[in-house]
């Protein structure tokens, strides 16, 4: 390890640990309808087994930031990498939904602060004009891990059984806390502050109660006063957060990152391409156990090659990156993702499994070409100082996008059942649950499109300084001065 560049070792921590965390997006997936048999759970309980999670790593995300800053990221990481494989451990020894449920919720807390502390300690050892290096090493486990967790998922729970495919992550985790107990560095920043208390408060209370809303919808319906109360306290709240963080003199959030016109569209980019994604991974399992038949395992595999897309592309989308520009790659990336995801309404029981691979290995393709440019141009007009701000805000979008996309497919597909007056399994019911999950693919497919049009806000001239290390000493140091230039772009 003494021969290694220290930003290669924590190249290999960051891959650790969002490859643990990621992976347990979805690797439940796979086992809800196991789930929800051995805990006798219907569609909104087995839900927040997900949804839970999520929100959770929303929640803590933004605190990870100062938490860093503050108590060092060495330290942070390592007890992220506790709290999350102690977790894991015991959503293995769950006895029913709802302590399945508050596990999750624990799981969260720790996978919250894995991946912006990992993002920002990356961002920091790399230099500027490697950021589309960085990302394409990045896009590697943030897509295989989560398109790996289906067919892990259905291994363990078809030959083992559901505890296991918690148990999996105490071996990494363990491999993990010693590799960054014996390479990291400490890092501080020497002005962190003091925790803005209400900054945390309003943003945690805000997501959780909006993300609520959402979930309850498919069975109380969008008139239902619980949904209104929540949904409406909950955007009230998330006002009162930007707000509170505009005023507040060390925000736990700095919104004014939002000052840069690529931090922003490159987050409205993630956040609808996020939805779409975490939207699709939790659908489609549904789908191919429900109504096609398939196995755990089976359903595994079939969505497993989006993961292979992904790999086929990311590498070459980092060497377009410099001569093709960050914004016609984004563009191509999310287009293609909407087109196959609308093809997904022709699929019904006859359907061939190895055409919805076909169509998951196109896809994949599609969000590897598009995400390596997003992930290296979003940071490009953050200073240093901003990083672990700027990674926990993009990691709060990217976790939020991916609950907010599970609450809205479910409550769609709920919503879709009972209008085709359909039960999901139900042999005698197959062409109307077949019709509901077309209906929400719809959804789905315009989900993507809006990501189409956040990509066209893109700025390839904004974006130079991680193109190359000449255009990065061209580029010029005040943001006004680039804004001016780009009024007629």
């Amino acid at each position: 390890m003494a021969r290694l560049e220290y930003k290669w070792i924590v190249a290999i921590v960051m891959v650790f640990g969002l490859f643990m965390e990621l992976l347990d997006m979805t690797i439940t997936n796979v086992a809800l309808p196991v789930l929800a048999t051995t805990f006798s759970a219907g569609t909104t309980g087995i839900e927040w087994i997900v949804t839970g999670y999520l929100l959770s790593l929303a929640v803590f995300i933004p605190v990870s930031g100062w938490v860093g800053d503050r108590y060092g990221t060495k330290r942070t990481f390592m007890f992220a990498l506790i709290t999350f494989t102690t977790a894991s451990l015991l959503c293995a020894l769950a006895w029913n939904i709802e302590s399945l449920i508050a596990f999750r919720v624990l799981q969260g807390i720790g996978g919250g602060m894995l991946t912006p502390v990992g993002t920002a300690m990356l961002f920091r050892a790399f230099p500027v004009n490697e950021r589309a290096r960085v990302a394409a090493l990045i896009t590697i486990p943030t897509i295989v891990a989560p398109a790996s967790g289906p067919i892990l998922g259905g291994y363990l729970v078809e030959y083992h059984s559901w505890h296991s495919i918690f148990l999996i992550n105490i071996p990494i985790g363990l491999v993990a806390l010693v590799f960054s107990a014996l390479y990291l560095r400490e890092h501080r920043e020497p002005d962190a502050g003091r925790l803005d208390i209400p900054g945390f408060v309003f943003g945690a209370t805000g997501l959780a109660s909006l993300v609520y809303a959402l979930s309850q919808t498919g069975d109380r319906g969008f008139t239902s006063p619980i949904v209104g109360g929540f949904g409406v306290a909950g955007l009230a709240l998330l006002v009162t957060f930007v707000v509170s963080e505009l005023r507040a003199t060390r925000p736990m959030i700095d919104i004014r990152l939002f000052r840069y016109r690529l931090f922003t569209s490159g987050n409205l980019v993630m956040f609808f391409s996020g939805a779409a994604f975490g939207g699709l991974l939790f659908l489609l399992p549904l789908m191919l156990q429900s109504e096609m038949g398939m196995s755990p395992l089976e359903s595994g595999l079939t969505t497993f090659p989006s993961a292979i897309g992904v790999m086929l592309t990311a590498t070459l989308a980092g060497k377009l990156y410099n001569s093709v520009g960050p914004r016609r790659l984004m563009i191509a990336g999310m287009a293609i993702s909407a087109l196959i995801t609308l093809s997904f309404l022709e699929i019904d029981a006859g359907t061939s499994a190895w055409t919805i691979r076909a169509l998951m290995l196109i896809r994949g393709a599609a969000f590897g070409l598009a995400l390596v440019p997003l992930q290296a141009a979003t940071f490009a007009e953050v200073t240093g100082a901003e990083t672990g701000q700027a990674s926990a805000a993009f990691s709060v979008i990217r976790q939020v996008s991916s609950s907010v996309g599970v609450a809205l497919v479910a409550t769609v597909l709920t919503a879709r059942l009972g209008v085709h007056d359909a039960l999901m399994g139900n042999p005698a019911t197959v062409s109307g649950a077949f019709s509901a999950f077309h209906d929400t693919f719809i959804v789905a497919t315009i989900v993507t499109t809006l990501a189409i049009g956040a990509a066209c806000l893109v700025s390839d001239k904004l974006a130079a300084s991680t193109m190359n290390p000449a255009a990065a000493e061209a580029q010029p140091v005040a943001i006004e001065q680039n804004e001016l230039e780009l009024a007629a772009d």
